[in-house]
Parts: C-alpha cells; structure tokens; sequence
C-alpha cells in the first residue's frame, strides 16, 4: 500500500508530496513539477509517522538549518550505477555543489576506467524520487548551468540560494532541460 502526505513549503518555493510504504519514505518531490509523474498520486493520505519526521526535516531544512539526521527511505529499482551516484550526492554537504562531470569522474576512477559518460550520470541523477534529502539540487553543469532538475529550476535556484551558494556562478539555460 502506497500513502501520500501534503507538505506546505514557505513561499519561495511549490509545494511538496511524499510517499510510503508505510514505514520508510519511498518518495519526496515538488507539487506540479515534472518529477510527480515518478510518483503515485493516487492513493490514500495518512498521518505516518514516517510523514512527522519527514516533516520535521523539511521544516529545519527550510528555517535554513542543516538537519542532523535523515529520515529513513527506500528506493525501489536502485540499479548498482544509480547507487553509485546516489551515494555520491548523499556526500555533498550542505552548501556545496558537484557537477555531473564530477560525479563522472569519481565513478570512472573508482571502476578503473579512461571516462564516464556525464549524461549517464545525469540520467541517474534525474531518477532520484527523494529530493532534497537526497541532494540532487547540489549537481549543475560544468559551466554552472543550472539544468536537469525535475523539480523544476526556480526550486532548484531557490534550494542553491537556502543553502547560502553563490549565485553568481551560476545561470539558468535559455531553454530548461530535464534528464
């Protein structure tokens, strides 16, 4: 059984969902945006407790503060390579970015090889169903481009900006993309 739960977002920012199982949180994203099609939106809205420290996180998130703890989830379909940049986005802290070309690199050296494409890892970075908590806001292009966000890209500008980056480094694309 799939359960959702609505979370209000201070202004700057749309709305969030979130989905269990039950017990872990299988699901966090943007209201409207393109990742809901990832998601099951159909199902029955429940007081989890999973929803309350879901919640709790997000609150101290967006008061600014970097929550010490992380609410347990699951991903369903986590292929090794989609682990492999998972468990990299998880490692950048707070304020901090890495581009998809260093994610690339990092998998390629740790498997011994020449490269690695940085659209795949684009493409794994896109899967994530967990944002926020899962930092994939924290991955721009190369040249500072702040593209591929699922969430959509004035979320992604204003979680850069919660964060205290400097915004000068980057730039949104003429034509947004999403990977």
């Amino acid at each position: 059984m799939t359960y959702k739960y609505m979370y209000q977002t201070p202004k700057n920012f749309s709305n969030m969902i979130m989905n269990s199982d039950g017990e872990y949180l299988t699901g966090l994203w943007f209201e409207d945006s393109k990742d809901s099609s990832k998601h099951i939106l159909d199902c029955e809205e429940k007081d989890l407790e999973i929803f309350i420290q879901t919640s709790k996180w997000l609150s101290l998130y967006f008061s600014g503060k970097n929550p010490n703890f992380t609410p347990k989830y699951k991903i369903e379909n986590l292929t090794p390579f989609r682990k492999e940049v998972t468990d990299i986005m998880n490692t950048i802290e707070y304020g901090k970015v890495l581009t998809y070309n260093d994610i690339s690199k990092a998998i390629a050296k740790k498997r011994g090889l020449k490269r690695m494409s940085a659209q795949a890892v684009g493409g794994a970075v896109g899967w994530n169903p967990i944002c926020i908590i899962i930092p994939c806001h924290r991955v721009v292009g190369t040249n500072g481009s702040l593209t591929g966000y699922g969430g959509g890209i004035k979320n992604k500008v204003e979680l850069l900006k919660l964060e205290g980056n400097d915004m000068s480094k980057y730039f949104v694309p003429k034509r947004e993309t999403v990977i």
